[in-house]
């Protein structure tokens, strides 16, 4: 799953970034930053990366870390900081305490041993979806879980169907400009974006092809059992496996499974 290369910087949280300019108490927000800074990096980051990446003063910054590493958000190789034990041990404890992913978790299976492929449930994030559980395919070379990992809304069928359920004027405030590409397949463009959810809307489920990754061809419905939906379940297939006739039955097979989920999850008073 292709993850962010350079460090996001304060524009991430401004306008352009989808996301309202911070506000409340400095500090924390400057800790919230930070921890968001090291979760979309791969690398050990140094001082001098994250003072070029937020723009926070130096001297905040030691004190930041210092306190971040003390208290296991942070881990040091002595030259480096990345995220420590404690994100993972908050991450995990969201997921066991949402009550829905018991009743995600058997539609994945269902929708895994329908299909033979691999399904995902996502909840939307601002202009990012989330993933939270994952069924893999039994014949997948996939070993890496992605639940927690995050992609833009823009470039998945999961985001696609979830930006569906907005307004034109609230998909415009909510994106970036311009869209980054993924792939070289990748929608660019808020015009092309707010077509593709158009044909969203009329279709009744998402698709997208090889505009996430390379190779891969995803279908997906939303949840209804919020409005507007914020969770949809989704399947990815290789592009080289499905003709266009068998992703369209996959994505009938995920609107009735979603359909489903979205009547227990209310019967259950779930919301």
């Amino acid at each position: 799953m292709p993850r962010p290369t350079a460090l996001p910087g304060a524009a991430r949280t401004g306008p352009a970034g989808g996301r309202p300019e911070p506000a409340g108490v400095k500090s924390a927000r400057r800790a919230i930053d930070l921890i968001e800074t090291f979760a979309a990096n791969d690398d050990w980051l140094t001082l001098g990366a994250l003072h070029a990446a937020t723009g926070l003063p130096r001297s905040s910054l030691h004190g930041l870390l210092r306190t971040l590493h003390e208290s296991g958000w942070l881990e040091t190789d002595g030259g480096g900081y990345r995220l420590g034990v404690r994100a993972l041990i908050c991450g995990t404890a969201y997921l066991d305490r949402d009550p829905v992913i018991p009743y995600a978790t058997e539609a994945l299976e269902t929708v895994r041993d329908k299909t033979g492929f691999t399904a995902h449930y996502a909840r939307r994030d601002g202009d990012q979806v989330v993933y939270l559980e994952t069924r893999e395919s039994r014949r997948s070379a996939h070993l890496v879980s992605r639940v927690g990992r995050t992609l833009p809304t823009h470039a998945t069928a999961l985001g696609k169907v979830l930006l569906a359920e907005l307004t034109q004027d609230e998909i415009a405030g909510l994106m970036p400009v311009p869209l980054p590409a993924l792939t070289p397949n990748t929608l660019t463009t808020l015009e092309a974006l707010e077509a593709a959810c158009a044909e969203t809307r009329e279709r009744g489920y998402g698709l997208e092809t090889e505009e996430g990754t390379p190779g891969v061809r995803c279908a997906a419905a939303v949840i209804p059992y919020r409005i507007p939906a914020t969770d949809a379940i989704s399947c990815s297939m290789p592009t080289d496996q499905v003709t266009e006739e068998a992703v369209a039955g996959v994505g009938e097979l995920l609107t009735e499974v979603a359909g489903d989920l979205g009547r227990r999850l209310r019967r259950a008073g779930i919301r």
